[in-house]
């Protein structure tokens, strides 16, 4: 179990509780508005009502107790910078900002962010690539080459083994695991033969699976 430390609950921040809750992990939620630390007290294991800038409040919480520090602020880039700032100046171990551009992860990171998510930006890419073909069911990509599709079996290799298709030699892709029926089957070999009803979960450079199956 790990003691995270949360800042920012609007919608973002409150999701990410509500997945800790599940996940049961120790929290504290912050936000400077009552109502939405209010509507995270079922998922939290404590919460604070205070200003994430103010170097006093911020000192009380006991930053250097906490393994992991996510600042999920929004609406007000100022005050994510100075809370972040604040975070890694009172001893936050690691530090996870959210930002909506380029322009202001840089800032966050020169500023003590370790590292950044950008929820909107990852959320319009999974769509993007997720809707743009009939073919692809899950896109996780996990920098800005590799990426880890779920893609539909194409017909022409059904019914061949992995070993005979020879993707990895002809396109340097992996195939890490076959899902039927919502069951993830993780062994397989060179001898596993593919099924219509199968879907793969692939992982490689997104221009050589996009290439491998046309999308």
């Amino acid at each position: 179990m790990k003691s995270i430390l949360l800042i920012g609950l609007g919608r973002f921040g409150k999701q990410i509780a509500v997945k800790l809750s599940e996940l049961n992990q120790e929290v504290m939620a912050v936000d400077k508005n009552e109502e939405r630390v209010e509507s995270v007290m079922a998922y939290a294991t404590s919460t604070q009502i205070g200003d994430s800038t103010n170097y006093e409040f911020m000192r009380s919480l006991g930053i250097g107790n906490f393994d992991v520090c996510i600042v999920t602020i929004a609406s007000d880039f100022q005050g994510s910078l100075e809370t972040t700032s604040l975070l890694k100046e009172l001893g936050a171990k690691q530090v996870i900002s959210r930002a909506a551009t380029d322009v202001q992860a840089k800032f966050l990171l020169r500023n003590g962010a370790d590292e950044i998510v950008y929820p909107e930006k990852q959320l319009a890419n999974w769509t993007a690539i997720r809707y743009s073909s009939e073919h692809i069911f899950d896109y996780i990509e996990l920098d800005k080459d590799y990426a880890i599709f779920e893609i539909e079996v194409p017909a022409s290799w059904v019914g061949k083994t992995i070993g005979e298709i020879n993707i990895r030699k002809k396109y340097n892709i992996n195939i890490m695991a076959l899902k039927k029926d919502e069951k993830m089957e993780l062994t397989i070999s060179s001898e596993t033969k593919l099924e219509e009803d199968h879907t793969l979960l692939v992982l490689g450079n997104s221009r050589d699976i996009q290439k491998c199956f046309r999308i």
